[in-house]
């Protein structure tokens, strides 16, 4: 699948259809099990805790997300383990030769990211999955999991993204992931979404998609995070759960969490409306509990304490900043910053620097933005900041350490994505040539 671009010929959601209608997916059976999560953040820990309830609740689960972070195999998860090499490779043949056929036949190319959806859907069909979940690539209208036709969906936040596709509002934004539902279905909106209430009501009227928001419709409260224990209460309807603990760090979990647990409700109650309270509340608990999802902020060392977090939007970055400083303090720390070459280095730099009087400006080996360029935007944001520039990520790692002993200091890795699981990898004693990613 690496040997295909990213995406395929353009926009073309009959071009998925074909194909999985000739894998024999059962799209009606598809539709019964599955939700689909759309959003700018926290997609993949929501997803990761809808699928982690699921299994607790005794369903043979699916999960499907992207990107990956150490390796190609985590996109594609059943009962929280991924999928093996063998089947990855059997399922990628079969794959492969369906979509030959078609482009063929239709003079189109098709892309890695709907390659990889249909293979989920065949591997999430075979295995006689009791519940999928699904993580969007990008938006909703035109993204492949709409193929889904899930009636239960949810749009984790929004921030301006792939604008040229989306929109150049946050009301077009929000609009497009909102079509990611089927007609008569539910949206659960995060917390951000509620400025966009009343746009997002009438947008989904005449579909009959009925809107819940996190806060309104759906309450939390009692909000607690520390360096060891995150926890809230949790009310929807004549669900009443208090005290979840969160196997996750990070105050934008709670909307997170919260979202995952509505959807799963409201999922559970259209397939199953008989399923008893006290079971869905146990499924909850553990659900949410024993998550494990790498790189939110992530403690990947302890001495010197070491946070990395892979956020790689404005308002990501800039909730796990106030997150970091939450739950382990404001002071003393060593800011690592790299930023995609095709992200807002100035606002993601202006969101980070402020906060941080020591900088380490370095490039990631994937789609890193240069080094000097981002240590330019760090001086515009905060001109008093000691500013290091390391040239790879393995010299980031090498100079933090060195400071950070220096100056018993902790390391806050932070700006992108790949900056974040690349300084991971070499802190274990890997390389971030190694990595590979699409």
């Amino acid at each position: 699948m690496f040997d295909l671009p990213k995406f395929g010929n353009g926009i073309c959601l009959s071009r998925m259809a074909e194909l999985l209608d000739d894998l024999a997916i059962d799209r009606a059976r598809l539709t019964r099990i599955s939700v689909v999560v759309t959003g700018s953040n926290g997609k993949g820990s929501t997803a990761a805790f809808c699928a982690g309830i699921g299994r607790a609740y005794g369903l043979r689960t699916g999960l499907f997300t992207s990107p990956h972070l150490y390796r190609f195999n985590e996109r594609v998860q059943i009962d929280g383990a991924e999928i093996g090499d063998a089947d990855l490779a059997e399922l990628s043949r079969r794959i492969e030769a369906a979509i030959a056929k078609i482009a063929a036949r239709r003079g189109e190319q098709f892309g890695a990211f709907e390659a990889l959806f249909a293979l989920a859907c065949l591997h999430f069909q075979e295995t006689a999955c009791d519940f999928a979940v699904f993580e969007a690539g990008i938006g909703g209208r035109y993204d492949v999991t709409r193929l889904v036709g899930a009636l239960t969906t949810c749009v984790t936040s929004v921030d301006y993204e792939h604008v040229a596709l989306l929109g150049h509002s946050l009301d077009l934004i929000a609009s497009d992931k909102s079509d990611a539902c089927a007609a008569g279905g539910t949206v659960v909106y995060g917390e951000n979404c509620r400025a966009l209430k009343s746009h997002l009501i009438e947008y989904n009227r005449h579909r009959e998609v009925t809107s819940r928001f996190v806060r309104d419709d759906i309450a939390i409260g009692g909000e607690t995070a520390t360096a060891t224990r995150q926890q809230f209460d949790f009310r929807f309807g004549a669900y009443d759960f208090p005290a979840l603990d969160m196997g996750l760090h990070g105050t934008f979990q709670f909307n997170n969490a919260a979202i995952a647990v509505a959807l799963f409700l409201l999922w559970l109650r259209r397939v199953r409306p008989g399923a008893d309270a006290p079971g869905c509340e146990a499924a909850v608990r553990s659900g949410l509990r024993d998550i494990s999802w790498p790189g939110r902020l992530e403690t990947i060392k302890s001495d010197p304490l070491t946070v990395v977090d892979v956020g790689h939007t404005p308002d990501g970055v800039r909730q796990s900043l106030a997150s970091l400083k939450a739950i382990h303090g404001a002071e003393g720390w060593i800011l690592v910053v790299g930023i995609s070459s095709d992200k807002n280095v100035d606002e993601i730099v202006g969101a980070l620097a402020p906060s941080f009087d020591t900088i380490i400006c370095t490039r990631a080996h994937h789609k890193g933005a240069e080094a000097t360029a981002i240590a330019g935007a760090v001086r515009k944001a905060n001109p008093q900041a000691d500013i290091h520039i390391a040239a790879t990520v393995a010299d980031a790692v090498t100079m933090s350490r060195r400071l950070a002993a220096a100056q018993q200091r902790k390391v806050y890795v932070a700006g992108g994505l790949f900056l974040a699981i690349e300084y991971a990898t070499v802190a274990r004693g890997g390389r971030a040539e190694d990595l590979s990613f699409f």
